[in-house]
C-alpha cells in the first residue's frame, strides 16, 4: 500500500509543509484546489461577508477541481490545510466526501497563524466515513507531522 499527501493551501503556508514532508517520506502529493481559486479578500476572515466566512458559518461545499487517481491504493493519507474557524475549511471537507475511505488511516495536519487545532478531528470525521483512524495535529514544519 501507499502513503498520500493532500493538501489546501490558501496563502502557500500549508503547501512548503506538505511538499517537505512529501519529500521527506517518498509520499504521493496532491493538491487540493477549489474550482473558484480564493483571492485574498476571500479568505479575510475579518470581514464577516468574505467568502470563507460564509462558508464556514454555511458549511457550505466548496467545489474541488480534479481527482485523485487510483484513491484506493493508498492506506495511508495525510491531508493538510491551514485552521479556519478552529477546523479544516469547507474545500476539505468537500473534498472529503468524494472518496471511500474505508479502512484507510488518516493524518490530518494544519497550519495556523494564531489559532489552535480545536475540534479539527472532530469535525473533520463525518466527512471521512469509513476511516480507519483519525488524528490532527497543528504544525509549523514537516518535522512536526
Amino acid at each position: 500500500m501507499a502513503t498520500l499527501i493532500a493538501y489546501f493551501s490558501a496563502e502557500g503556508t500549508t503547501a512548503k509543509v506538505a511538499k517537505e514532508f512529501a519529500v521527506k517520506t517518498g509520499a504521493d502529493v496532491f493538491e487540493i484546489v477549489p474550482v473558484t481559486p480564493y483571492t485574498k479578500s476571500d479568505i479575510n476572515y475579518l470581514n464577516p461577508l468574505s467568502r470563507c466566512n460564509k462558508e464556514q458559518i454555511g458549511g457550505r461545499d466548496v467545489p474541488v477541481a480534479g481527482r485523485i487517481e487510483d484513491f484506493d491504493k493508498y492506506d495511508t493519507v495525510y491531508i493538510g490545510f491551514p485552521i479556519w474557524y478552529g477546523q479544516a475549511p469547507r474545500v476539505i471537507h468537500t473534498f472529503a466526501k468524494d472518496y471511500d475511505w474505508s479502512g484507510k488511516t488518516v493524518h490530518a495536519f494544519a497550519t495556523s497563524g494564531g489559532s489552535g487545532i480545536g475540534k479539527t478531528a472532530e469535525k473533520l470525521s463525518p466527512s471521512l466515513k469509513g476511516a480507519a483512524s483519525l488524528d490532527a495535529r497543528l504544525v509549523k514544519s514537516a518535522e512536526e507531522i
